[in-house]
């Protein structure tokens, strides 16, 4: 394929930074967007930061980091002048289930103008293809397990789930007006190193260590398809290389919804392995050598039981499915905590 000069936004952010990392890696150049907020930790976007640099003075890509708000459009605009770039991977955005239940502006904010700033260059650049994150929360009350993407998703049960699907359905009006071709791709919880502290597996880490309470929703019975941010960020790039093409087979008497008649698709990218969160805890456990003192609560407010992903249209697209084990991973995890905190 050759070297390709790709726009990573958020790449100051978990997922981002390990896709700008491996693409650094394998020789592509890069440029970074990432407005460095203060949601979490400053400091350990920072780092994030420092390393990309690092990773890419030891590669043979080119990288270069702008500081900005893509909410604002004239970051965007000056981004998309001064370079033009034959993908682009949006994964920019607030992340988060429960903020957004108590400031939900930041998700508009951050979700939906800066989204459209982004899409709106793309169409005036004629960028080859747009990647961009969605998540397994579209699902929102769905139960048919797993969740396939060629299901409807109308029916999501906290704020930053709708701004996601408003992402994707963003992406298809502009698909469809502009032939720009678009991949959506709905995450299923994914962990890793380089964590956000936010999430469970950091929490659940820190507090065992600490000897501190883990707090244990839906008394832990329920499952989630974690997803090691390896084998996500495999995918991305794998989704990204790829560039969207019509469905011929595409009709509106049976409209499905993971393609289009236009430049248009959308892909889960999960473990295809859904995990109880009581097993979950164990591999923590086990990798600590230390046991939990656990809080049973019930399941919070917009959260979902369970998740699980069919992952075929993307193994049958790309020829790829994540398969990191559990144990696995979050051993890798935890050997990172341990280093970076010093723990």
């Amino acid at each position: 394929m050759g070297k390709l000069k790709i726009l990573v936004t958020g790449n100051a952010g978990f997922i981002g930074f390990h896709v700008a990392k491996r693409l650094l890696e394998r020789g592509d150049s890069v440029v970074g967007v990432d407005s460095v907020n203060d949601y979490y930790d400053v400091t350990l976007k920072r780092k994030r930061l420092e390393l990309l640099q690092e990773t890419a003075s030891a590669s043979s890509g080119a990288y270069e980091f702008v500081h900005g708000n893509l909410a604002d459009p004239t970051v965007v605009a000056d981004c998309f002048r001064k370079h033009t770039f034959d993908r682009v991977i949006h994964l920019a955005a607030q992340a988060g289930v429960r903020y957004s239940l108590s400031n939900p502006q930041a998700y508009v904010e951050s979700n939906i103008v800066a989204y459209t700033n982004v899409l709106e260059a793309c169409r005036h650049a004629g960028t080859p293809h747009l990647t961009y994150a969605s998540t397994s929360s579209v699902y929102g009350a769905n139960t048919k397990m797993p969740f396939s993407e060629h299901n409807g998703v109308d029916h999501p049960l906290q704020f930053y789930a709708a701004t996601k699907r408003a992402n994707e359905l963003m992406a298809h009006s502009y698909s469809h007006l502009f032939r720009l071709p678009t991949t959506g791709l709905r995450f299923f919880t994914v962990y890793g190193p380089w964590g956000r502290p936010d999430m469970a597996l950091f929490l659940f880490t820190k507090n065992i260590l600490a000897g501190t309470p883990i707090q244990v929703f839906n008394n832990g019975l329920h499952s989630r398809d974690f997803t090691y941010v390896e084998d996500i960020a495999e995918g991305v790039i794998r989704a990204s290389d790829d560039i969207a093409q019509p469905n011929p087979a595409w009709t509106g008497d049976a409209p499905d919804p993971a393609t289009s008649n236009a430049p248009f698709r959308v892909f889960n990218i999960g473990n295809n392995s859904p995990v109880l969160l009581t097993e979950y805890i164990e591999a923590v456990e086990l990798a600590l050598g230390k046991k939990a003192e656990r809080i049973l609560l019930p399941l919070q407010p917009g959260d979902v039981p369970n998740t699980y992903a069919d992952v075929s249209a993307l193994e049958h697209a790309v020829g790829y499915r994540p398969a990191t084990p559990i144990k696995t991973g979050v051993a890798n995890f935890v050997s990172w905590y341990r280093s970076y905190y010093g723990a």
